[in-house]
């Protein structure tokens, strides 16, 4: 009997923000398992690839190549970049797509619009965070986010939507425009009074959850007093703390060899102290209880993103646009199969 053809398919951005909207929980659920088979070895996530420009040094397209394993199955490679002077351009910094190839034929299966995937398990990978890293401390009343774009706009989606609610939510950017549009986003959802502050230091000094989503590519934030009343800090963008602030609280990874590398906030100050120990361990090891978290230190998570959680995010997609019959291969995509030729 002849092996089925194999059958490859193109996944818009609308049919994946069809799957994903309004399942915030289940794609937490997701995230966490995720990390769960990566801590526990059953994943493959080499080192992300960087695609630079010397004439164009702030923006950058980065591969994320990764392989899940368990219940997810799947192979695959994340292609997103990152082209700030977008933003100037009225389109998002950032665009993607994601591959996902066959398990056991390697063949692939499916490539879908990414940006959204990708905003998803990053806001899903926060949120779970924030739920795990203050077990055991007084939740957080007041959330404040430094940078306002679309993963900060996310990130909130997330939190409120797997439980969060908050008395205040405290707004920063360097752009007043962006700062209020934010404000009228989160004025939509009814999630507290919003603030907007005018310094990143009175937001941070007023909140006890503070989300850094910016484009900072080096340090900006280097006073660590200011940290003194002990916040929860979701340090997404990874390049925003100065080695001081860093070494000044528990830090907490998603994975230690990727997080340090490429000058990020946690990587400068490996490079200050000449070793690692000032990091308590990963979110996995937090999860799984192997590490405890003092209540009297700041505490910054720095998530670097992992291919695994976007294949994770990606496979889910792809079943539930086969599952509802909406999945349309592209006819003749793959050719040639014969392995002589046809006769």
């Amino acid at each position: 009997m002849s092996e089925p053809t194999p059958t490859f398919a193109v996944i818009s951005g609308a049919q994946v923000h069809e799957v994903l909207q309004g399942r915030d929980k289940h794609l937490l659920d997701l995230v966490e398992a995720a990390y769960r088979l990566h801590g526990s070895g059953d994943t493959v996530n080499p080192p992300s690839y960087f695609l630079r420009f010397p004439e164009d040094p702030s923006s950058r397209i980065i591969a994320l190549p990764a392989s899940v394993g368990g219940d997810i199955g799947v192979h695959g490679v994340k292609w997103i970049s990152s082209f700030p002077a977008n933003v100037a351009r009225g389109i998002p910094r950032a665009s993607a797509v994601l591959i996902l190839n066959d398990q056991e034929t390697g063949y692939p299966i499916a490539c879908m619009e990414s940006s959204i995937i990708s905003a998803v398990r990053t806001a899903a990978s926060a949120a779970l965070a924030a739920d795990w890293l203050t077990r055991g401390r007084t939740r957080p009343a007041k959330v404040g986010f430094i940078g306002t774009g679309l993963i900060a706009r996310y990130i909130h989606t997330y939190l409120v939507g797997t439980g969060w609610s908050f008395d205040e939510v405290g707004i920063f950017d360097l752009s007043a425009d962006h700062a209020a549009g934010f404000q009228g986003y989160v004025e939509s959802t009814g999630d507290g009074s919003v603030v907007i502050h005018e310094s990143a230091e009175d937001l941070i000094k007023a909140c006890d959850l503070v989300v850094f989503a910016t484009v900072a590519g080096e340090p900006h934030i280097t006073d660590p007093t200011w940290f003194e009343h002990n916040p929860l800090v979701l340090h997404v963008s990874l390049r925003d703390l100065s080695p001081e602030v860093v070494l000044s609280g528990t830090n907490v990874v998603d994975d230690v060899e990727h997080c340090l590398k490429a000058n990020t906030s946690v990587h400068l100050a490996e490079q200050a102290e000449g070793n690692r120990e000032f990091l308590s361990g990963t979110l996995f090891d937090v999860m799984s209880g192997a590490v405890d978290l003092p209540a009297d230190k700041p505490v910054f998570f720095s998530p670097f993103g992992l291919g695994v959680l976007d294949l994770a995010v990606g496979k889910f997609v792809y079943d539930e646009v086969g599952r509802a019959g909406d999945l349309a291969p592209v006819e003749d995509f793959f050719f040639d199969l014969n392995r002589y030729g046809k006769r």
